[in-house]
């Protein structure tokens, strides 16, 4: 079973007549699908509850935070709890793990979450001596993490798929980091406009992926994000892989980084993934 909550959709393939077996197929459905509230950024900040009661009322169950307008933690469960919600990560600063790691920690587990995710690294640290240093920060943050009971994890851009030597610097972190602390949480889109296969990186690590960033591509060489199913990405064969792997796949996400109309792109988005079958 997938550690994704899904649906199972059985047809069945003939009649069973005069002792014939009745062949099934079974095809799957994702039932918790998620959405980074940086895609509706600005009505998060005008108003978080109006936005988390739309949300929910698309069909949205999981939402991860890039920001609490101005929410305390106890203001953000009851917020959640309210509107049928849950937020099993959210997106904190890189620098917080020098500066406060352990109140950030802290806040994770009052607002909820499972998941600390770091979204973005600095360009001082972009080269291959700066991964090093960073996967030996994200081993520290990621066991502290662990051991209150939280995961850590990093989202992806296109920058750390930059040639490092023979590998990349994606590759550098990877290989750098403890797989039983720091997970990975791929943002698909930014993996594949730098270059790289969504189906490799999970055939090659897959109990490293634990989330996903499902955000669409028009395709090379412009690589637009546009809804999601209204590019090229093969989301099906994505989740398809996991679940013949390991299924460690555990939560998904829809984005887009600056959508024209920001609710009309999380419905319509949706509304492709809810009937997505693989």
């Amino acid at each position: 079973m997938c550690a994704l909550a899904v649906t199972g959709a059985c047809s069945q393939n003939g009649m069973q007549q005069a002792g014939a077996t009745t062949v099934a197929s079974q095809r799957r459905r994702l039932e918790r699908i998620g959405i980074q509230l940086y895609a509706v950024r600005q009505q998060v900040q005008r108003d978080l509850p109006g936005t988390l009661a739309s949300l929910a009322q698309m069909g949205y169950r999981e939402v991860e935070f890039a920001g609490y307008a101005g929410r305390t933690p106890e203001q953000t469960k009851q917020l959640l709890a309210q509107h049928g919600l849950t937020s099993p990560s959210t997106h904190i600063g890189y620098d917080q793990i020098a500066a406060n790691w352990d109140r950030a920690l802290d806040d994770a587990l009052a607002r909820g979450h499972r998941y600390v995710t770091i979204p973005w690294l600095p360009q001082q640290v972009r080269t291959a001596d700066g991964m090093r240093r960073v996967a030996d920060e994200f081993n520290r943050a990621g066991e502290s993490a662990r051991r209150r009971g939280l995961r850590f994890a990093y989202h992806n851009h296109d920058f750390e798929f930059a040639k490092a030597g023979e590998t990349t610097l994606f590759d550098m972190l990877i290989a750098g980091t403890n797989p039983d602390d720091v997970f990975f949480q791929m943002d698909v889109f930014w993996l594949v406009k730098g270059g790289g296969d969504p189906l490799a990186y999970i055939r090659q690590h897959p109990t490293r992926f634990t989330m996903l960033h499902i955000k669409d591509s028009s395709g090379p060489p412009d690589h637009r994000q546009v809804d999601v199913g209204a590019g090229t990405i093969d989301f099906a064969g994505i989740l398809r892989l996991d679940e013949s792997q390991r299924s460690v796949v555990e939560h998904v996400f829809i984005e887009h980084d600056s959508p024209a109309d920001p609710m009309a792109f999380a419905k319509t988005s949706i509304d492709y993934l809810s009937r997505l079958e693989y």
